[in-house]
């Protein structure tokens, strides 16, 4: 599915709409198979016994799927999480970065289906697996 947004302009989007998350998440790659992005670590990710938060992970797994639509559809921030299935299966690695691997599965005109790996930087085992479906809102008229 072809890009319509460059990195450098997703990311601008993102600190313009959601100033809140500004610095916390980069992307490592964008192209018409995959994104690749990182939620940058910090205590304030972190629960009790030094592991990245459940919400943390949820988190990255959503603003995924939602930068996998955007780079796609637009600048069109009303798009909105419908639904999220996450499985958590393992501990993350305490200290590390956690990337996100997410690939559109389906882009329609009203919705689009995001597959959404995790993994501990320098990892090959996934931590956690989501699958998000997002609300695409309907163009304007005219």
């Amino acid at each position: 599915m072809a890009l319509t947004m460059t990195v450098d302009e997703v990311e601008s989007y993102l600190a313009e709409v959601f100033p809140q998350v500004d610095g916390m998440f980069g992307i490592d790659r964008l192209d018409d198979d995959l994104l690749v992005m990182r939620l940058r670590v910090s205590d304030a990710h972190l629960r009790p016994g030094g592991t990245v938060s459940g919400p943390s992970m949820f988190a990255l797994a959503d603003v995924a799927a939602y930068v996998a639509t955007l780079a796609r559809i637009g600048r069109q921030a009303l798009t909105v999480t419908t639904h999220c299935s996450i499985d958590f299966m393992r501990k993350p690695e305490a200290g590390r970065d956690l990337l996100a691997e997410a690939r559109l599965l389906k882009l329609g005109r009203s919705l689009s289906v995001t597959d959404v790996l995790l993994y501990s930087e320098g990892s090959d085992k996934p931590v956690a697996h989501a699958s998000l479906t997002y609300s695409i809102p309907p163009a304007p008229v005219g």
